[in-house]
């Protein structure tokens, strides 16, 4: 489908007029945080967990700006409305300034790529990648190390790149959230060394409420073989279970997580866009 407008500090635009001026430092050095929103059927999923997680970011980074939680959300029921969006990705970009004033913020509509239907019947392909972001908590612009991470993980043919840091521990994938599952025992890395997903946070919850038990430790390439499984969250890939990481082989997807995947898809379907 073709997105014909997009919100500009909270202004419809067409979107022939969503130009970047080249001599943006802040565009060009990355100052800037980012989130992408899943629209299903007219529901706009978690907005408000979406909305504060892009203004913590620009807390984290020092990017004042002068945009509210109302007006944010207002901007994104607009953009929805004009463009008669039933499904799409809502990508927000806030960018900042010499002065708060000067601070942008964009709202478009996108065309989502969802994962194949058989890799969550089979798994994906992963690889590892030595880098941990400066920002953990924070979701931002400057990307370049994710991006190169990607590339290196389809040039593999691998669904992501799992980030490995200087101690050896796999943190996340570049775009997505990475835990393992023993029995109904769910395994995260430590959650101030990465993003804190909405998918993920929205995950945990459905995996209390079914009696699984989470565990948060360092997550080694070595301790693979001492899993289950492990999979991947995201907005777009919901709950992606791997089937390699590297040379390493997990069978079959684990019964547990199979569970786990029918009770999030169950919760997609019945919560209406909203945590509880």
């Amino acid at each position: 489908m073709e997105f014909k407008y997009f919100s500009r500090n909270g202004e419809i635009l067409p979107i022939e007029k969503a130009a970047v001026p080249l001599s943006s430092i802040e565009y060009a050095y990355g100052f800037g945080v980012y989130e992408s929103i899943r629209v299903s059927n007219g529901v706009l999923y978690f907005v408000g967990d979406h909305i504060g997680r892009l203004m913590e970011s620009a807390r984290i980074i020092g990017l004042a700006h002068t945009f509210s939680v109302e007006m944010i959300a207002k901007a994104i029921t607009e953009v929805l409305e004009k463009n008669a969006a039933a499904s799409c990705n809502v990508k927000i970009l806030l960018v900042g300034g010499r002065t708060p004033e000067d601070a942008s913020l964009d709202i478009l509509c996108l065309n989502p790529l969802f994962p194949d239907k058989k890799l969550y019947r089979d798994g994906v392909q992963t690889i590892t990648y030595e880098y941990e972001r400066a920002f953990p908590h924070a979701k931002t612009l400057n990307m370049l190390q994710s991006y190169l991470a990607y590339r290196k993980a389809k040039e593999a043919s691998a669904y992501d790149a799992l980030l490995v840091d200087a101690q050896g521990r796999i943190r996340e994938g570049t775009r997505t959230n990475f835990l393992c599952i023993k029995d109904k025992s769910l395994f995260s890395p430590k959650e101030e060394d990465i993003l804190l997903g909405v998918t993920r946070k929205l995950v945990l919850k459905v995996a209390a409420e079914k009696g699984y038990e989470l565990i948060h430790k360092d997550i080694r390439f070595t301790d693979l073989h001492g899993y289950d499984g492990a999979f991947l969250t995201s907005t777009s890939s919901k709950i992606l279970p791997i089937r390699t990481v590297d040379d390493f082989h997990f069978g079959k997807p684990a019964d547990a997580l199979e569970e786990l995947v029918s009770a999030f898809d169950v919760f997609l379907r019945e919560c209406g866009g909203k945590c509880n």
